[in-house]
């Protein structure tokens, strides 16, 4: 329950647990017809056991993120899912009659749908984040321009399905919370770069292995991306 000034007590679902102290709430209403109460809360950072393990991060469209261990983490295309179901109910809308009762039931079940999206990217974000913050020490990520990227129409839908601007962002936040150092690098050439012998392989985005004829070295596309990442971080 939740107690609200001049309403009084208001029953809620709680999203995750709240720790700290609670220094604001504000009410909200989504589209959807659903209404929200954000909390600005007040905590200590939370004690990670001292770490220094680096590890060097690179966000794709293919897999959500690759490490510089060779490690992978899938990408859950929320968007894409449900893409289907919200052509369906953008058609029902264009169906209805502009102004009708009809009409407004179809635009907050499509605002319901949008939102859900939002939620489970939002949910994957702080798991996916917390995790790593937990994990490493040291975290190096590429200084992405999103804006500048999503010029490309033909990549600017994954690129707003995976939501890597506000991935990053939360997990410098938790990164840094929790006393772990998160370090942002100018992303030029860390696709290209061999990460052995430093030579320069060019390749098209379609081309998603690495191979180097200078020293023979064939990894995934992304795996060497994120070693390079990391080489960056220890070079600075």
């Amino acid at each position: 329950m939740l107690k609200l000034s001049k309403i009084g007590m208001v029953k809620i679902t709680t999203h995750r647990e709240i720790t700290g102290t609670v220094k604001s709430c504000t009410i909200k209403k989504e589209y959807s017809g659903k209404w929200y109460a954000v909390l600005a809360v007040e905590e200590y950072p939370v004690l990670y056991s001292p770490n220094r393990q680096a590890i060097g991060i690179d966000v794709g469209v293919k897999e959500f993120a690759t490490l510089s261990n060779g490690e992978t983490i899938s990408n859950p295309k929320h968007l894409e899912k449900s893409e289907k179901k919200l052509k369906t109910l953008q058609r029902s809308v264009s169906r209805k009659k502009k102004g009708s009762k009809n009409r407004i039931k179809a635009k907050k079940k499509l605002a319901r749908q949008h939102e859900k999206v939002r939620n489970q990217r939002k949910d994957f974000h702080h798991r996916v984040s917390s995790q790593l913050a937990w994990k490493y020490g040291k975290i190096a990520v590429e200084d992405l321009r999103i804006q500048n990227m999503v010029k490309n129409h033909n990549l600017a839908k994954s690129i707003t399905d995976a939501g890597w601007g506000e991935f990053v962002s939360m997990l410098t936040y938790k990164a840094e919370s929790a006393g772990r150092e998160v370090t942002k690098v100018m992303p030029h050439g860390t696709s290209q770069q061999c990460s052995r012998c430093g030579n320069i392989v060019k390749k098209d985005l379609s081309v998603r292995t690495h191979a180097c004829p200078h020293c023979g070295l064939v990894l995934d596309r992304d795996h060497n991306a994120a070693i390079n990442i990391l080489y960056k971080v220890k070079a600075s």
